[in-house]
């Protein structure tokens, strides 16, 4: 079954056109019913709309406040009755009537081994605890800041030399793997996020959770 995602970002959308490329190669089995930003000038939505994506832009500043911001950016994804929301590099975090509209349906990418280094330094906090491996985790989203149970997850050296940077630059190469993999087995039904998180992968275990060396990109 080809999910029907509703893809949230605020940035470059690097995670966005990582979606868009495997389910255009065959390797990701979903389709993307609208793009959705917090920023106007998020240059993702111009990869979007040259892709001819549906886009809608729901800033903070045009709402009175926050719980308002929640309201319309709640409306903006049901519209669409997505089967998955995906944060691909959203910097927001998500009110209560958006988790309680989409229960255990909404996964975000994170840069680092959760539960280490939640937050928005995930390289840069890896790098200050001297770390060796980084990395880089799906998780469902829930209330806390990147506390959500974790799907799965990529290995990524800490190398000699790395700045926050560098390393970031390596770990989003490992996310634009792991995620529309990801989307993919929960396509497939071997991951499983409702009513509670489930992974039945059987013999292809590796190849689902892709949580050790092989499946990392290389430096």
């Amino acid at each position: 079954m080809a999910l029907k995602l509703v893809v949230l970002i605020s940035g470059r959308g690097s995670n966005l056109a990582a979606i868009v490329h495997a389910i255009a190669a065959g390797t990701c089995r979903a389709h993307i019913a609208r793009v959705v930003s917090d920023r106007e000038g998020a240059e993702g939505l111009m990869f979007a709309r040259a892709h001819s994506l549906p886009v809608t832009t729901v800033a903070m500043t045009a709402h009175p406040d926050r719980s308002a911001w929640d309201a319309a950016l709640t409306a903006a994804v049901a519209a669409e009755a997505p089967d998955l929301v995906v944060l691909a590099g959203f910097m927001r975090l998500l009110g209560p009537q958006f988790l309680a509209r989409f229960p255990q349906r909404v996964i975000n990418v994170h840069p680092a081994l959760l539960p280490l280094f939640p937050g928005i330094a995930g390289p840069a906090d890896a790098l200050a605890a001297g770390v060796r491996i980084s990395g880089c985790s799906v998780h469902i989203v829930d209330a806390g800041i990147d506390t959500g149970p974790v799907i799965a997850q990529a290995a990524v050296p800490v190398l000699p030399g790395d700045d926050a940077r560098s390393l970031h630059a390596r770990i989003q190469g490992a996310e634009h793997a792991l995620l529309p993999r990801v989307i993919d087995a929960i396509a497939s039904g071997e991951i499983s996020l409702w009513p509670e998180l489930r992974i039945d992968a059987g013999s292809n275990a590796q190849d689902v959770l892709f949580s050790l060396g092989p499946t990392a990109p290389t430096p």
